[in-house]
Order: structure tokens, then sequence, then C-alpha cells
């Protein structure tokens, strides 16, 4: 690809919202790149490069996009904590976010494009008030735009969040805390692509009425996008050919399959049976091929074709016969049977199947230490809750070798959390660390959403006292643009999803949505249409969870008895440095002696100490340890006491644990004592009375003269 020479330095500026004025800078960096912008808003700098090989001589399978995104720690001021105090693999953050930029994108390249595209975007400089995952799409779209890349279609992306029943555009990190609702909306100027976002049980119409809110603040970051072009004036885009790759005689020789691609998909038939019947068609064709012209055609031509093919009679199936693969009505849910407490020694388990897809979700409760420590350019911090989702080849009946999680398996189970941490108990409720474990077992549509029921039930089961139960489903879409026909499907196979034009992710409780996840192929499609997708996507939700309560309606009493027991208590603020001593010695003592774990923090009543064990004898003993160090100590009682230390004057005594006292020289027998190190001995102990306290002070005052008999007691 020849780069564009000579550059200027152009930059667009645009008022988005009161608080954020966007500035997009280009011909100042990377100029090797084949297109690269700066997007400023206040302190905060992203900048998106991208480049592109030469179109390859041969179709590929599919289309090569890869889109990274990377925070720099020396953009927040920060060194990373990382052993080797760099930046490494992209973090589970910087994988969302490129994915989300991936989908945006990605349905807008041209047909026939095939090179590979890279697009890389990095955070060089961070403000503490911008949310950069807000603005890498406009970042991203303006550097294909300036570039000779053929992308024509400027999009953007912002976060739109309702705050005291307002919505508001990209609100700051303190504002967002506040909000009901947050969603990433991608789009371009004429309709929806992408949105992904989570929600406190809101109604369909609510989400919606974001959406279009959103698409309102994106049409104002395209039309700056093309301004910026306008001004650059030196894009050439490359011309796509086409039929560069076009074979006419060999897709309209495929069309004899039609009818047999018709009786194997309208079968009821198993995933894996109609996946070997429709392979061997396809064999039987290419074979032919070779029978009748003498020479073997490319595969990945002939799978092009084969594909464009079954994805008109699924078409032709839903719009001209109301039909759907493996004969099931539009809005018809597979079956769905359940298995609670599936595995014996996970804190909770459950087994969900919902037709061939299957997750088998497990809750493991853990303690402070459990925590997963966050070390973020922008984000420090622990995180108490975490789901993490597996898809191992087996699923799908494939060979596959696990190099650790995919940016997919990342994205689902980054989604299901999201679904499920809405309706998790504040912390003074449940103490614990919680991590959900998904494995999908088998897979045939939307097992992210599966991981949302097994993920539910799983922590019913464990006794977590969540307010909910939440199930989650997943809607496609086929339309036939030239006659505005269209049919929205629930619950859709993994081949509805590949051949349909709308995957919608919802999931959500009874009372309202709290996650969803959209991804467009078409363009122009009505708010009209996605309102009618909502509403059936809610049908199939409450038939799914009407479904999971009769397994299980609400949270078990109690814990499992392999669970760790935990149990809180209060103490003084001013009581919190005598538990934890200097050092931590006072707390690692009694951790160690006891074999509990514990926790202790500031709250608004004052200090709040949490222990962990796995048998309630190591709680109570380390709670009976605390209570001894925090108990106030009562004037004129008499105490157990242990000499710490002598000095002239007298000795001192640790009557309470904590607290130390002076049993002053005159204090001891009542007689005169030349040398106290004569009478008394460090690590002596001895009954001694308080017998004051120094109200300016706090001092105690300790007397072991009082508690020996008089003399004549003595006598008698």
């Amino acid at each position: 690809m020849n780069m564009p020479t000579n550059r200027k330095v152009t930059s667009k500026t645009l008022t988005l919202t009161d608080q954020q004025i966007i500035t997009i800078e280009t011909g100042k960096t990377a100029l090797q790149a084949h297109g690269a912008v700066e997007v400023k808003v206040g302190n905060m700098n992203l900048r998106a490069a991208v480049v592109a090989k030469e179109q390859p001589k041969e179709m590929p399978e599919f289309f090569p996009l890869y889109v990274e995104y990377r925070e720099k720690f020396s953009g927040a001021g920060k060194i990373p904590g990382s052993f080797f105090r760099r930046e490494g693999k992209p973090s589970d953050h910087e994988v969302l976010i490129a994915r989300s930029v991936d989908r945006a994108i990605r349905p807008l390249f041209p047909e026939g494009y095939y090179p590979e595209v890279q697009v890389y975007i990095e955070l060089n400089s961070a403000d503490p008030a911008i949310l950069p995952d807000a603005l890498v799409g406009l970042a991203a779209s303006a550097a294909l735009m300036i570039s000779p890349i053929p992308f024509h279609t400027p999009i953007a992306m912002v976060r739109v969040a309702r705050v005291a029943g307002q919505f508001c555009i990209n609100p700051t990190p303190a504002t967002l805390e506040q909000s009901d609702m947050d969603l990433i909306v991608a789009a371009s100027e004429q309709s929806i692509i992408m949105v992904e976002g989570e929600m406190d049980e809101a109604q369909e119409e609510d989400m919606l009425a974001a959406m279009q809110f959103a698409h309102e603040a994106i049409k104002k970051q395209c039309q700056i996008q093309r301004e910026l072009v306008i001004a650059v004036g030196d894009v050439n885009k490359i011309s796509v050919e086409a039929d560069r790759y076009e074979d006419a005689k060999l897709r309209e020789g495929m069309q004899i399959l039609y009818h047999e691609l018709y009786r194997i998909l309208i079968a009821d038939h198993s995933k894996q049976e109609r996946q070997e019947m429709l392979a061997a068609l396809k064999a039987g064709y290419a074979f032919g091929l070779v029978a009748l012209m003498g020479t073997p055609k490319d595969d990945v031509i002939v799978n092009k074709y084969f594909q464009e093919l079954t994805k008109k009679v699924v078409r032709d199936l839903a719009l001209n016969e109301g039909k759907r693969i493996g004969g099931r009505e539009f809005d018809e849910v597979r079956p769905v049977w359940i298995e609670m407490d599936y595995l014996p020694s996970p804190h909770g388990s459950a087994l969900f199947t919902r037709g061939e897809t299957q997750a088998l979700a497990t809750v493991t409760l853990g303690d402070k230490p459990d925590e997963q420590l966050i070390d973020q350019a922008m984000i420090s911090g622990y995180k108490r809750f975490m789901l993490h989702y597996n898809f191992p080849g087996f699923a799908t009946g494939e060979v596959k070798p696990n190099r650790g999680p995919s940016r997919r398996e990342v994205g689902h189970g980054n989604l299901a959390e999201r679904a499920l941490k809405k309706v998790l108990p504040p912390d003074e409720e449940n103490p614990y660390t919680i991590r959900i474990e998904s494995d999908i077992l088998s897979s045939n549509g939307s097992s992210s959403m599966a991981t949302v029921c097994a993920g539910s039930l799983a922590l019913m089961d464990a006794g977590v006292p969540i307010k909910t139960a939440v199930s989650g489903i997943a809607m496609g879409l086929i339309t036939d643009p030239a006659t505005g026909k269209y049919a929205i499907v629930s619950d859709i196979l993994g081949d509805e999803d590949a051949l349909g034009d709308m995957d919608f992710k919802v999931a959500g409780t009874a009372k309202g949505l709290t996650a969803c996840q959209m991804d467009i192929k078409v363009s122009n499609l009505s708010y009209q249409t996605l309102r009618e997708a909502l509403v059936q996507s809610r049908a199939g939700r409450l038939q799914i969870l009407a479904t999971m309560n009769e397994a299980i309606d609400k949270p078990r009493a109690s814990y499992k008895p392999h669970a760790p027991g935990f149990s809180i208590m209060h103490i003084p603020k001013d009581m919190i440095g005598a538990v934890i001593g200097s050092g931590g010695k006072v707390v690692q003592e009694i951790q160690r002696e006891t074999g509990a774990k514990i926790d202790i923090k500031t709250v608004d009543k004052g200090g709040e100490v949490r222990f962990f064990a796995l048998d309630q004898e190591s709680i109570q003993q380390a709670e009976q340890r605390v209570k001894a160090i925090v108990a106030e100590p009562v004037l004129g009682e008499v105490y157990q006491g242990k000499i710490k230390s002598i000095a002239p004057f007298g000795a001192f005594i640790e009557f309470m644990p904590g607290k130390d006292g002076l049993l002053h020289i005159s204090e001891v027998t009542g007689e005169r004592i030349e040398d106290l190190t004569q009478v008394l001995a460090v690590g002596e102990t001895m009954e001694v009375k308080l017998i004051e306290i120094d109200p300016k002070t706090g001092r105690y005052k300790l007397s072991r003269r009082v508690l020996l008999p008089k003399p004549e007691e003595v006598a008698n």
C-alpha cells in the first residue's frame, strides 16, 4: 500500500457536551502508519494508528482484522506493579475495549477486501475525569477514514449513563458511580451497530431510549470525521475489485444444492448430525467439480459460496415460509433442564442445559486475601466478585489446544459477570470473595447466556443471599432489505448467529434488565425492530426464569458445611490500632494461634472485624481474643495481670489484652521496698485491682496491696 507523503498537521474540534471538548489531530505523529490520529479531551490523549498489507492473491477464510488497545502506565504517572515493572500482555480490561472496537468497525469494511489490517489504539496520557473506553471508537474510525484503507462509513462510540432519571453522555467516573445504567453504544450516522452494558433492573423501553440518546451524540462525532477528511485533502481510498476472487460459474453451479440444503436445515437434527450432513453435501459437490472440470477448486471459494447459499436458504425459510432451522417457532425456547448441587466439593454448583448448550457453573467462597488485585493504568484496587468463562474445544466437537482464555472467553465471561453482579448482596450481608467458574460442556447457541443462568443457580445453591434470580437469552434477526421483511428469533442456534443479521444477548431479572450485548450486521435497523426484539426477549427470559425457579426459587438458608465460616464484629474506631498491634503483631498472633483469618477495616460505625475459618471453634476463639482487647476496663475490677517491665518507681502490668497499667511501688505490699526487682520479676502473673483511670490521659493505676489480707485477718 502506498503511504501518503508530505502530511500536514490538521485538527478538528467538537464540543460534545459542556464538560467535554474533543480535538482530533493528524499529521504530527506516527507518520509511517497508513493513518493515525490523536484524540484529545482535557489531559487525555488517545492515539490510533492503522496499517494494512497488500490485497492477498488468494482469498483468506476470514477478514484478518486485528484490533489492539493498550493503556500506558506512564500516561497515568504510574510504574507497573508487575515483577518486570513494564506492561505485559493485554489485561482483560484492555481486551474488552479492543473487542468493542473490533465489533463496531468489522461490519463496515467492504465485501472482497481481505488484506491484514491492524488498528492499534494507545492511551498515552490519562485524565482521571475522562473514561477513554468511550472515545476509542472515534479514534479508530478517524484513523481509518483518513487512511487509504477502504473504510468509508465513520462510526463513533459513546457511553450513556442514567443519573437521577436523566441520561448523560460520557460521564466522569464519579458521576458514573451514581448511575443505574451504563451502556457503551457504537453507531454510524444511519444506525446502531453495537451495544454493551449493565443496568439495575432497567425496563426495555429505558434501554431503547438510552440508545437513541447516545445515537444523537454519535452523529456529531461522525460529522466531525467527515470534516477532518476534507481538511486532510489527500486521502486516496483503495478501490476494491469486487470480482477479484469471483467465479460466476461456480456460484451458479452451487444453486443445484438448494433443495438438499433446504431438506437438511428444516429437519430436526442435532448440531453434529446437521454439520456432518452439510459437510458431506459440500464435499460431494467439490468432488463433482473435479470430475466435471478436471481440476480441484479452491476450498475457500467453495466454502464461501456454500455459506452464501446456506444463508439464502435460511432467509427463504424464515421470511417466505415462517420457519427456522430445526423447525422451531420464532419465539420458541429450546427445552431447559437443570441439576442443582451437581458437584459435592465446590461451595455451590449447578448444571444448566438449554437444547444442545450446556454450562456447568461452580461457586467458590473465599476471604479477604482471595480478592483479585487490579493494577491498571487508570484503575487500582481489589475485586471481590469474579466470573471466569471457559470454552474447551470438545464443547463443539473440535480439537483445540488450551492456550489460556481467548478474547471471546474474556468477553463472554465479562458479560455474564456484569449480569450477575447487580443482584449480589451488599458487603455487610456477604463478606466473601466470590468466584464463579463457568465451563461450557456443549455449545449450540449463546453459551454466555447459559452461563448467566447457571451462575445464578450456583450462587443460590451456595447460599449466597442474592436479591433474585437472573436469566438470559440470545435473540437473532433475519432481514431482507429489498422487501423490508424481517423475522425476530428467540434462543438462536450457532448457525442462526453466523447466518443471521443480529446477535442480541439480554440478561435480567423478573423486574428488569441487568446486562446486554448486541451486534448488528445490517444498516438502517429501525428502533421499532429493536423494540420488538426486546419485547420478545422478555417473554423468553421469563420462560427460562420460571424453569429456574422450579429448580430453586431462593438462596439456600445456609452455606455448605465445607464452606468457610464467618462472623462480623464491630468495635470502636479507636480500638482498631489495639487489635492490629504494632506492625500487625497482635492480629497476626491471634491468626496464628487460633487458625482463623481476620480482616479489619474502618466503616461509618467504627471498626469492622471479619473472621473466617473452616471450623466454628477457631472463629469463636478469635472472637474471644478480640473481645478481650476491645473490652473497656472497669474501675474497681480485679484482673489477672502479667508484668511487662519494671522501673525504679513501679511495674507496668498488662491487665487486659493490649492494656497496661502502673503498679506503683507503694501499691505492691504497703511496706517500704528498696529494690523492686528483689520482689517482682518480668513475666510474673498476679492479681491486681484497677483503682484509678486518669480522665485526661486515660492511664490506669493498679494496686496489689488492697488485695492482700490485713494484719488482723492474718492473725485470726
